[in-house]
């Protein structure tokens, strides 16, 4: 063979070998690429910060339950309330976007007892979510360890609307905010236990803060302890036994019937007779029989929340019960002031 053509020839199967070899380096690289991917996410995941994090989706009932949520789960968790403040929790109609919401939920916590039996079950059935369903990991129910009152012995519809398991009211009075609280920090950490030591102290946080508010409204209504008063319906027990008030009667003749004359002309008696002077009642009842009682008897209607958000003023549990706590001290004096 002659010489030109072995030196082609040998230039060919260099340029072969090379390309082989440069296929076979770049097949290799991939493969570690590949495998070294894993490792990649996983390493910017926890570099990220908890909010950059996906958080928990948490549903509640209640604003007021929303709030408490909020305060234990921190920026882990992103919370909302079917139920508005100034809503009768009784009575809120289910609508798609709630069943739409409770079916990416992670978590749903609800007052419990009989409060909201009329809309609550057929949004969680439709959902479709089986971690939010009784029993589930994501169900919790707020009312668990709440020393409940006015638990009725025996039921009858001459009674009126009767809570066969107990005045289901709890959260109005600020003690059973700690009983809330822990029942939501154990669901919590169910659902998310390596957020354990985060939810915790967070936890301990709000129990620091709601205990120093305890007192201090406490103090603000001591010199009015045993004062009676006059509620339109039977909602306040909690409230009434929290700071150690009297609600001597009731507008309405038993709970949910509407005031009649006859009822109106007791309170009227009532609150002449007993120097009776203050009225409460909530945003979602309208005012007219108690505006119509103090113009005969004297006195004056004071609306309380029943609810976080029930005014525009009222963001946290905690506002909650500073504006109603200064609405009644602002009663009282006025009426020691005549």
């Amino acid at each position: 063979m002659p010489t030109s053509t072995r030196l082609v020839t040998s230039e060919k199967l260099n340029k072969g070998k090379l390309k082989t070899r440069t296929i076979e380096l770049k097949r290799k690289m991939k493969m570690l690429e590949n495998r070294s991917l894993p490792v990649i996410v996983l390493l910017v995941l926890l570099a990220l910060p908890a909010s950059a994090q996906s958080k928990l989706d948490v549903v509640t009932t209640l604003p007021d339950l929303q709030n408490i949520v909020e305060s234990i789960g921190g920026e882990r968790v992103e919370a909302s309330s079917i139920a508005t403040g100034y809503q009768n929790p009784h009575f809120v109609d289910p609508k798609p976007s709630h069943i739409r919401k409770l079916s990416r939920a992670d978590m749903f916590v609800t007052v419990g007892l009989d409060l909201t039996t009329g809309w609550v079950p057929p949004l969680l059935t439709s959902s479709r979510n089986s971690s939010i369903q009784p029993g589930g990991s994501g169900y919790i129910d707020a009312s668990v360890n709440v020393p409940l009152l006015q638990v009725p012995s025996s039921v009858s519809r001459e009674q009126g609307d009767i809570h066969v398991f107990g005045n289901p009211h709890y959260w109005l009075d600020p003690a059973i905010g700690h009983v809330i609280a822990h029942n939501i920090f154990d669901g919590l950490v169910r659902i998310q236990p390596e957020s354990e030591d985060y939810f915790r102290a967070n936890l301990e946080a709000f129990d620091t803060a709601l205990d120093a508010k305890i007192v201090e409204w406490q103090e603000m209504m001591a010199p009015f302890a045993g004062t009676d008063i006059i509620a339109y319906h039977n909602q306040w027990p909690y409230f009434e036994t929290a700071f150690d008030l009297r609600i001597a009667e009731f507008l309405e003749p038993k709970p949910g019937i509407p005031p009649t004359p006859s009822q109106l002309a007791k309170v009227i008696d009532m609150m002449e007779g007993q120097n009776i002077d203050v009225i409460i009642i909530s945003p979602y009842f309208k005012a007219d029989s108690a505006e119509l009682v103090v113009r005969s008897a004297g006195g004056q209607v004071v609306t309380l929340a029943t609810s976080v958000a029930a005014f525009d003023e009222i963001v946290t549990y905690f506002d909650l019960f500073d504006y109603n706590v200064n609405a009644l001290v602002n009663a009282f004096s006025a009426k020691a002031g005549d």
